[in-house]
């Protein structure tokens, strides 16, 4: 099959060799092509360039053609951060914030993650697929093309690991490229309670070792924050999971500046996320590092948390990306047009560093850059079309809905 897309207002985020990331004041920089052709062949993106220089079609069998006037196209969004994989929705600790609770309160009283954990156990690996795919389906109509998904809602073995098997069912039986991350480190779980060091030592020496020889994970995860997993226990589990080949992207700096940042830097994290909350030298660790600093500004406006101070982090010359943080307790969303528009709102991002931030660099953080995240020949044509509009600035502007006409993938 082969689609041609024309007379496209402006083709955006074209590279004929993209970077591998951007950083600071690079991200503020998104190539355009007004007047524009894409040419998408078998999947992939095969050629693009002015309509002036087009020289009109001789073949036009198995040739979809789509008039794109007075639209943008631009790379499909790459959310790196999410909980997609989960048995219910969570509207009642919802309640419970408006009424006054926090969210660590509500943890603590068996709410939260040990919430989601007690109903995923008793759910088969069937419906919790089904469930994830109807999900997932909704998170592509508002522009999402690959995605990261994390397990960490069994807190046993079995139950990890069956999550992690519904994520490869959704990468084998959907267009969306996955990646899975393994987050055993998410909760102490409430039947070791009083014996915390053998739930941690449960993940060093049977979870990770299972999960790696399954092939079930791509990276490691912890919740590195007070009253879950402490720096040092964090650090045990990136190094344990490094020796099975398992690479690092942590939760950090949700609530409290833990001071993890520096060390998870050093130990070669391919991201770290949340990071609501700076510590003296975070910024400058992360700053020309390899470490992408990923916000999840859903999570900030669900929770009334702070938002990451991306301006700080860009200052310093970050790699920074946009996720969602999809999950029932904390941002039950997976619109990455509206991540993208809480950049801009929240996070005084510009639309091109925020398109950038969810598009290469989204891609980057799972490490997905040679194939997606940008308009390149070769790579997978993974595309969104806008509604018509004035310029890109619409997307975050238009924050109500996502004015997305159209997503391709593949």
């Amino acid at each position: 099959m082969r689609i041609l897309i024309k007379n496209i207002r402006g083709l955006a985020g074209i590279y004929e060799n993209p970077p591998a990331l951007l950083r600071g004041a690079e991200m503020d920089r998104l190539p355009i092509l007004e007047n524009a052709f894409l040419a998408i062949e078998n999947g992939r993106i095969a050629l693009y360039g002015s309509m002036d220089d087009w020289g009109g079609i001789t073949d036009w069998r198995n040739l979809e053609v789509i008039d794109a006037d007075g639209r943008f196209v631009l790379p499909a969004f790459c959310d790196s951060h999410t909980h997609l994989v989960f048995a219910a929705s969570r509207e009642s600790e919802f309640e419970d914030r408006i009424k006054g609770l926090t969210y660590e309160e509500i943890a603590a009283r068996g709410g939260g993650i040990l919430n989601s954990a007690g109903r995923l156990r008793d759910m088969s690996e069937d419906e919790l697929f089904d469930k994830a795919m109807v999900r997932l389906h909704q998170a592509v109509e508002s522009g999402t093309g690959a995605m990261e998904i994390k397990s960490g809602y069994g807190l046993t073995t079995e139950s990890e690991m069956k999550m992690l098997r519904v994520v490869k069912r959704l990468k084998e039986e959907s267009k969306v490229a996955i990646k899975a991350t393994f987050l055993g480190a998410h909760a102490i779980p409430a039947e070791f309670k009083s014996k915390r060091r053998a739930y941690i030592d449960l993940i060093l020496e049977e979870m990770i070792p299972a999960v790696a020889e399954a092939g079930l994970a791509d990276y490691i995860d912890a919740f590195c924050e007070v009253g879950y997993f402490s720096t040092d226990e964090t650090m045990e589990i990136v190094e344990r999971g490094a020796e099975y080949g398992l690479k690092s992207r942590i939760h950090v700096n949700q609530f409290n500046a833990t001071g993890a940042i520096p060390k998870l830097v050093a130990a070669g994290a391919v991201s770290v996320d949340h990071l609501e909350v700076l510590g003296d030298g975070d910024a400058e660790a992360l700053g020309g590092s390899n470490t992408i600093a990923t916000a999840l500004p859903l999570c900030s406006l669900f929770l009334g948390l702070p938002y990451t101070p991306l301006r700080e982090l860009l200052s310093q010359n970050a790699a920074v990306a946009l996720a969602t943080d999809y999950n029932p307790g904390s941002a039950p969303s997976g619109n990455m047009a509206m991540a993208v528009a809480l950049g801009c709102i929240k996070m005084k991002m510009t639309p091109a560093e925020a398109i950038n931030a969810a598009t290469l660099n989204g891609a980057a953080a799972i490490e997905l850059a040679d194939t997606h995240g940008t308009i390149t020949p070769g790579k997978v044509a993974n595309i969104i079309i806008t509604e018509p509009c004035e310029s890109l600035a619409f997307l975050p502007y238009s924050f109500g809905r996502p004015s997305i006409e159209r997503v391709i993938l593949g």
